[in-house]
Order: structure tokens, then sequence, then C-alpha cells
């Protein structure tokens, strides 16, 4: 197995949508930069959504347009066709659909049911392939819905393979109000990877029980290499009631690291950037290991 590890920061979206405080374009700019000084893969940059349903999100075309030019994958969330054209227009070369593996989180977060949502997926899939947009698919409520309780594996590995054959270039196993445990996780992962290939998954876990951590490990430990994280845990989805902060990615670089995987990212611009997002926000609260990791990098004046 690799010891590479592939990190995609989703803090300038998925981090701040549900914040108190909305940032303007040029601060959501500024966190961006922050993050592609620090050598992470891949940064989402934000969403194609309406701004009445999200204001957080608006002016993410503005910031399309001014995007550091570095070697970070660069990504952006869409909601259906018009999404999709959106994000081509403005140069995005990762697109995000979302489908939930529950009807009632499809119809809190899109308004379309699960029958709807795979149709507009399976049609935005071929409208790209004649483009040099990619369009990857998050596999929400992968362990638990907040309105239908838990989810079968059977019905993830389903879903997940009718995603794959419609052409999504790599699935996100999503734990959208981090209710999955290690256990559920390494299952589920263990099984998809030997099925389809580690590469077509990445995974994106919450820390609500404080078990993120501890589900990245699990599912490292079935062979996945790409993980979603949030600087300084920023996080939470609008939709899902008691879906808390996402996994901190300064917490998941250092565990890779000292598990002696690679990473590429460079931790001292990593908590400056962790310093930004609480500064920003003035919510976020750092990693779990933020104190510690400080001691071992401090800030040079």
């Amino acid at each position: 197995m690799s010891k590479q590890i592939f990190i995609n920061d989703v803090g300038p979206r998925d981090g701040l949508q549900n914040q108190t405080q909305v940032l303007m374009p040029q601060q959501r700019l500024q966190l961006i930069h922050s993050l592609t000084m620090a050598g992470l893969d891949g940064v989402e940059v934000g969403a194609f959504v309406s701004p009445k349903a999200v204001p957080a999100m608006a002016g993410t075309d503005e910031i399309c347009q001014q995007l550091p030019d570095t070697n970070c994958n660069y990504s952006a969330l869409i909601p259906n066709m018009k999404g999709f054209e959106l994000a081509q227009k403005n140069g995005i070369k990762l697109a995000s659909l979302v489908i939930a593996t529950s009807n009632s989180m499809n119809e809190r977060n899109i308004r379309m049911d699960n029958s709807h949502t795979l149709t507009m997926i399976k049609e935005v899939i071929a409208a790209s392939k004649s483009t040099e947009v990619e369009v990857q698919v998050y596999l929400a409520t992968a362990f638990e819905c907040p309105f239908e309780g838990l989810t079968s594996s059977e019905e993830v590995i389903d879903m997940a393979a009718a995603l794959l054959e419609m052409g999504a270039s790599r699935i996100v196993i999503a734990d959208t109000i981090g209710a999955g445990d290690p256990q559920a996780v390494n299952s589920l992962m263990c099984d998809l990877v030997k099925q389809y290939g580690s590469d077509n998954f990445a995974c994106h876990f919450h820390d609500t029980r404080a078990m993120g951590l501890a589900n990245v490990y699990a599912a490292l430990e079935a062979g996945v290499r790409r993980f979603d994280a949030s600087i300084a845990g920023l996080g939470g989805c609008p939709f899902a009631p008691g879906a808390s902060g996402n996994v901190a990615t300064e917490d998941v670089v250092m565990m890779c690291e000292q598990m002696g995987y690679q990473t590429g990212i460079d931790m001292t611009a990593l908590l400056n950037a962790s310093d930004l997002a609480i500064d920003l926000t003035k919510t976020a609260r750092g990693g779990n290991a933020k104190t510690w990791l400080r001691k071992q990098y401090p800030i040079i004046n």
C-alpha cells in the first residue's frame, strides 16, 4: 500500500457554510491562500449554490477568478446542472455533487428524492465527459441519517456501485453527522476497496462524537489514502441537525506523519492557516492537538 496521503481541505466551503459570521470573498481567499501555502493537495474553494439558501457561499465566482496559481487541486460544490455550468465557466476542474443514502436528507438538502437526484447526477456526469471538468460524488449520511436513523452498508455499496458505473471520477464516503465508529468505517471501506479499488474512494468525517480521527485511522487501515479535513476543525451542515465540525486538518496531518505516511504538507504553514481560520471566524477552536503542535512548531516573529 502507498504511504502517500492526499488531503483535501474543505474549510473554505464546508467549514464556513454554517458559521454565524459570514466571511467576505476576500477573507475566504485569504484563507485559501494560506492553505495553498501549506501545500495541501486539494482545497474546496466554495459552492455554486443559491446565496439565499447559503449566504456564506455568495461570491464563489469572484473567488474562482482570483485563486492562487499553484499545483493545488481546487474543487467546488455544485447542486445541479446549472452549478456544473457555473463551475466550468469559472475554471473549476473538479466539481462535487452530493447524494444522501436517505430520501429525507436529500429532500432537506437539495429538495429532490433519491431517484430524481440519481437522474440529475447521471446527466451532469454525462455532460462533463466532453469538458475538462471531473465530477466526483459525495455519498452523504453513509453511516446514519439524522431523520431516518442508521444506514446499512449494503445501501452504501449499492449506491457507490451505481455512481461509479455512471462515470463519477471518485466517491467520497461522507459521515455527515459524525455518527460512524472505527469498526463500521473499517468494515465498509474494506468492502468498497476490495470490490472497486482504493483510488475510487475518499473519506469525509465529522468529529461530532470525538471519533473523527479514529475513523480516519480505520479508513487508512482499510487502504483509503484520500481524505477530506477542515482547517481548525471548522464545519457543520445547515441541513443536518447535530452535525458539528469536520475532523481538523492539523490533527489528520499530525497522525499520518507520525505513523510514517507522507502528506507533503508544511505543518508550520498549516498551523498559521489554522490561526487565521480562528481569527476570521471567532468560533473555530483548532485541532485537538493544536496546543501540543504549537509547542513543536512555535510562531517565529
